[in-house]
């Protein structure tokens, strides 16, 4: 019995291994030039990172006034609109101190008016202190004469001298004490008197403050961090709740330092958030990058010139602004985490920001006076100062 031959056996697996080798082979050479095309082509303008967190505006409503919590209107978690009450403070200090302003606007005005009725009383005193001093001048211009011839005796004479420098010296201290009343109210009337208006500044500052025992949300959002409670006594400036404005939104990632050489402002960035998953993906641009690390920043910070120094790679922290009509329709919670792809093709964009002279954000100040109050400052000054409302 033959046995078969081994060499086309042995010929037939070196074949096969030869070509999987040059399979092999190949493999490796496509991927290679794959990779490497999306090396250049794509992946070198691409930086990530997955140490990034959503930020926001947390309000800090305050009290502007001590008092006694009395009412909450809001709680934590609820949407309020700009303008709306959220709290309401005990407003009986506030209305004690609004009519003891109003009670001394009243008497401010009784002053002020009496003032100007003194200037005519003056005038007056001033004119019949003249008519004296003349008919004391004439009298003795009548003696004189007479003196001289005999008719009239020395002494006559010498008591009508006396009486003229007697008339004269009150005819001066009567211009003396209108010139002093002048002064009181030259340049001014009864109503708008500097005592006067000073004292209806303070009315308007009573009912400001009056007016502040309601607070209401500066601005739009979502109530957060509300630390009072009914019955709880508050001082001014004292934090009461926060409020987050939930469309003003952004992403501060932190990139590693290596990381920045190719980062320019405006750059696109695509974000997920782990919130949505890869269901949503959020687009963005760069808005500004920190001028320090966060270890720079840090409350505590790293003290290396100490001599305990161990090398960390730093981040920095990079601002991306949002697309607001993205945040409106897929909200973002302040705190999140998020996912940051930059796509840093463009480098036309410049690193440090332009100086903003244009502000942030705002609020509506709280008027200083309003109609009922000035209606009230002006029917106190007519009636404290005898004049008719009906003239008015």
């Amino acid at each position: 019995m033959s046995t078969p031959d081994p060499q086309p056996a042995g010929k037939a697996a070196s074949s096969s291994r030869r070509l999987s080798l040059i399979i092999l082979a190949a493999c490796v050479v496509v991927c290679a030039v794959a990779w490497t095309a999306y090396w250049y082509g794509y992946a070198r303008w691409r930086i990530s990172t997955d140490d990034a967190y959503v930020g926001g505006t947390v309000v800090q409503v305050t009290a502007d006034v001590a008092g006694t919590i009395l009412a909450v209107h809001a709680r934590e978690t609820d949407t309020v609109i700009a303008g709306q009450t959220l709290l309401e403070l005990d407003p009986a200090d506030a209305r004690i101190a609004m009519d003891a302003a109003v009670a001394d606007l009243g008497n401010t005005v009784r002053q002020v008016h009496g003032a100007f009725l003194q200037v005519d009383r003056l005038r007056a005193q001033l004119a019949l202190r003249e008519v004296e001093l003349r008919r004391a001048r004439q009298d003795l211009a009548r003696r004189g004469p007479l003196g001289e011839g005999g008719a009239v005796s020395a002494e006559d004479v010498a008591h009508a001298r006396d009486a003229v420098a007697g008339y004269e010296a009150a005819v001066r201290a009567a211009r003396e004490e209108l010139n002093v009343a002048l002064a009181q109210t030259a340049g001014a009337t009864p109503s708008d008197h500097p005592q006067v208006l000073r004292a209806a500044a303070r009315v308007r500052e009573a009912a400001l403050a009056l007016q502040r025992t309601v607070i209401t949300a500066p601005i739009g959002g979502v109530i957060a961090k509300k630390g009072v409670q009914l019955g709880q006594r508050v001082a001014p400036g004292m934090p009461l709740l926060g409020l987050v404005p939930m469309e003003d939104v952004w992403v501060d990632a932190n990139f590693k330092e290596g990381q920045l050489e190719q980062m320019r402002l405006g750059q696109p960035a695509s974000l997920r958030a782990a919130l949505y998953g890869r269901s949503v993906e959020f687009s963005g641009r760069i808005r500004g990058i920190s001028p320090g690390t966060g270890a720079a920043f840090a409350l505590l910070p790293a003290q290396n010139a100490s001599g305990n120094w161990i090398k960390i790679v730093q981040r920095v922290p990079v601002r991306i602004a949002l697309d607001p009509e993205q945040v409106r329709n897929d909200p973002l919670r302040v705190g999140l985490s998020m996912a940051v792809v930059v796509d840093v093709h463009d480098q036309s964009g410049t690193v440090l920001t332009v100086p903003n002279t244009e502000s942030v954000a705002s609020v509506q100040p709280r008027s200083t006076s309003d109609q009922a109050t000035e209606a009230l400052i002006a029917r106190t000054i007519a009636i404290n100062s005898g004049q008719s409302l009906a003239q008015e």
